[in-house]
């Protein structure tokens, strides 16, 4: 189910994380301001916020299997229909409904990673997930930089995601919900839950994540990781694109660096709780959180032309901001117990999205005021800041 999961996922970014690929095109153009195209990409991490509140609960209710696909295939059709826009409110409003159909596999997949393994190995399992979504931003990268060599922009909404469509598919076709689907004893839930919440009433489900206190604290650190996450992912490209990337091909592909350091420090970062801190997520956290805190901070020094330079830091600011997310998926059913991870994985995205769709217009705004694209890596260096102050109080 783990690999079924994260082929799937695998190619989930193609129809989310390639606007950042368009927004310079965007604002040459048609004119559309940083402010502007920060509002656009932040409408659909809200709509996805949103979306995640709604739809970890209904993964509970209907599990992963129906919800993941019906993403999939919605997601495709969004990326296609955002294509034909050419303003501001034909670009938002399709771009924002995308981000409700991107919602509908993170936290269902979650709790059908918390229904087929146990809590001493959820770490690695959370981290392995983390790991395909890391390098869905790979292929996303590659993808949009191969089509931007070759199409206009538009073609970056539309190619791409046929992928997408594909992995949907077959995810359907290969996964099943519970150990129970296939004849297999269901796992006994350590956090103590009596029995199963399928007919459990809508409002306890919420009300059992949103007065956990250590919930709620980590909730507001992922959100700070996430402002920080999306911050790099969306603008890195805006600032190495500069004005002549075609003649100089080697300032955009150094950004490969970003989302490959973000997939191995997702997957070192799962191991890492689960083996080193025996399960203790909230430090792994706050030590990545710090760490990337100083490694941006000091990106936002360093000249764009410094390829080498910039390409290791950019490896290392990935690594380390990505990294504490597989700990904090683990932290859900850890805390609440697993007949709420769906819940409880759903409210924490909430979080983290809404957090990031504050952040993007925010970087915008700054970028344009400052007329400086750098300053990206010193707003993530004072989030990731507040995030590792937040979890550490956070225990199981």
């Amino acid at each position: 189910m783990l690999v079924a999961l994260m082929l799937c996922y695998l190619f989930f970014y193609t129809g989310r994380q390639n606007f950042g690929w368009v927004m310079k095109s965007l604002n040459e153009e048609l004119g559309i301001s940083p402010a502007r195209l920060g509002l656009i990409s932040g409408a659909m991490l809200a709509c996805y916020g949103i979306g995640q509140a709604i739809n970890g609960n209904l993964g509970d209710r209907f599990g992963a299997r129906r919800m993941v696909t019906l993403g999939a295939i919605g997601s495709f059709v969004l990326n296609w229909v955002t294509s034909f826009g050419h303003s501001f409110w034909t670009l938002l409003l399709p771009w924002a409904a995308n981000g409700y159909f991107q919602s509908l596999a993170w936290a269902p997949g979650s709790r059908l990673l918390s229904n087929w393994f146990a809590r001493a190995e959820r770490g690695r399992a959370f981290g392995f997930y983390v790991f395909a979504a890391g390098f869905s931003s790979v292929l996303t990268f590659v993808a949009a930089i191969l089509v931007l060599d070759r199409f206009s922009w538009e073609w970056v909404f539309r190619l791409p995601v046929i992928l997408l469509l594909g992995a949907g598919i077959v995810f359907f076709l290969l996964a099943r919900d519970r150990p129970e689907d296939l004849g297999f004893e269901p796992l006994s839930d350590e956090a103590g839950d009596e029995g199963s919440i399928t007919h459990q009433d809508v409002m306890r489900r919420y009300a059992h994540a949103l007065t956990n206190w250590r919930f709620l604290v980590a909730s507001v650190s992922i959100g700070f990781e996430s402002l920080a996450r999306y911050g790099l992912l969306i603008w890195v490209p805006y600032h190495y694109l500069g004005d002549d990337w075609k003649g100089q091909p080697g300032s955009v592909w150094i950004t490969l660096a970003l989302p490959l350091g973000m997939a191995f420090g997702a997957l070192s970062s799962g191991y890492i709780s689960d083996r080193l801190f025996q399960a203790n997520r909230s430090r792994p956290i706050a030590l990545l959180l710090l760490l990337a805190a100083g490694v941006t901070l000091t990106m936002s020094v360093v000249p764009r032309e410094h390829y080498l330079i910039g390409l290791c830091l950019l490896f290392v600011a990935g690594f380390l901001v990505y990294g504490p997310q597989s700990a904090f998926w683990a932290l859900c059913p850890d805390l609440l117990g697993r007949q709420h991870a769906g819940t409880g994985v759903g409210l924490m995205n909430a979080f983290a999205y809404a957090f990031a769709a504050v952040g993007e217009p925010m970087i915008g705004l700054t970028i344009e005021r400052t007329g400086n694209t750098a300053s990206v890596f010193g707003v993530t260096a004072v989030v990731c800041l507040l995030g590792a102050i937040c979890i550490v109080p956070v225990r199981r």
